[in-house]
C-alpha cells in the first residue's frame, strides 16, 4: 500500500481545514493550547484581553508555518465576543472547535472584601464561558450538520470536586461550569455537537501569581512548591488535542489531568 505526500500530511497535521477558538490565549493553557491546535493544522483565532501578548503568540505559529489570528476581546462583553465571531467569520471561516479557556482565580477572605472577586469570577468564569458558548454554538451545530462533528472543549477545574478555603467562589464557579458543560452536552450530543470537560488540578501557568492578598498568595505558591512534578499548560494543550482528534463517534466527555504525587 502506496501512502501519499497528501495523506502523509494529513497524519501529521490532523486538524487540516479545521476552525478553532480559544479563549484565554494569552498565557498558559490557552496559549499552548492555540500553538498546540495550530501546529495540529487548525486555522487559530486566539481571544484574550492583552493585545501585546496574542501578537506575540500569533507571530510565534506564524513562524512555525502555522495560521492565526489576534483578537483582543472580553469575555464578559457580549459585544466584544460579536465582533470577534464577525472577524472570524471574515478571515477565517465557519468555527468548528472552541476551547473555552478563559478564567481566572481570586480569593474570597470573607472579610467583607470578598463581594467584588466573587462577582468578578461569576462575570468571568461562569457568565463569560457561556457567553462564549451562545456565540459559537450556532456555527458549531452548522459544522457537525456538514461535516459529521464539532468540538466545545470547556477547561474547568479540579476546584469543581474539591474544598479550597479561601477559594469558595472560585470553586464555585468551576462546579457551575463542570455542571453547565454536562448538560451541554445533553443538548448538543445529538447534533454530534461533542462536549468535552476538562478539569485540571495544579497547572504550572500565572494564575496563581494574580493573588494579590498576600498570606494567600505564599499558602498557594508553598503548596504548589511542595508537589513534584506539575503538569505545564502544554501537557494540558496535548490532551486537548487528543480529544478533539478522536474519531468523530467518540467523545472524550470527561477528563480530570492531576500531577501524580497531588492528593
Amino acid at each position: 500500500m502506496t501512502i501519499t505526500t497528501e495523506q502523509t500530511a494529513s497524519l501529521a497535521r490532523p486538524l487540516t481545514g479545521r476552525i478553532a477558538v480559544v479563549t484565554g490565549a494569552s498565557s498558559g493553557i490557552g496559549e499552548a493550547t492555540a500553538r498546540k491546535l495550530a501546529a495540529q493544522g487548525a486555522h487559530v483565532a486566539l481571544l484574550a484581553r492583552r493585545a501585546d501578548r496574542l501578537e506575540e503568540h500569533v507571530a510565534h505559529i506564524e513562524a512555525a508555518g502555522g495560521t492565526a489570528l489576534a483578537l483582543p476581546t472580553d469575555v464578559t462583553d457580549p459585544a466584544s465576543l460579536t465582533a470577534a465571531a464577525a472577524d472570524i467569520h471574515a478571515r477565517l471561516g465557519r468555527v468548528d472547535l472552541v476551547v473555552n479557556n478563559a478564567g481566572l482565580a481570586l480569593p474570597d477572605l470573607l472579610d467583607g472584601s470578598a463581594g467584588a472577586n466573587w462577582q468578578r469570577m461569576i462575570d468571568v468564569n461562569v457568565t463569560g464561558a457561556f457567553a462564549v458558548v451562545e456565540t459559537f454554538v450556532p456555527d458549531l451545530l452548522a459544522a457537525a450538520a456538514e461535516r459529521g462533528h464539532a468540538d466545545l472543549v470547556n477547561i474547568s477545574s479540579a476546584a469543581a470536586q474539591s474544598v479550597l478555603p479561601g477559594f469558595a467562589g472560585y470553586a464555585a464557579s468551576k462546579a457551575a461550569f463542570s455542571h453547565l458543560s454536562r448538560n451541554l452536552r445533553a443538548q448538543l450530543s445529538p447534533a454530534d455537537v461533542r462536549v468535552t470537560n476538562i478539569e485540571p488540578g495544579t497547572v504550572d501557568t500565572e494564575l496563581r501569581d494574580h493573588i494579590d492578598e498576600p498570606a494567600i498568595s505564599a499558602a498557594v505558591q508553598e503548596a504548589v512548591a511542595s508537589i513534584e512534578g506539575i503538569p505545564s499548560g502544554s501537557d494540558v494543550a496535548e490532551l486537548i488535542a487528543f480529544a478533539v482528534e478522536r474519531p468523530r463517534h467518540i467523545n472524550l466527555s470527561q477528563i480530570s489531568v492531576l500531577p501524580t504525587r497531588e492528593a
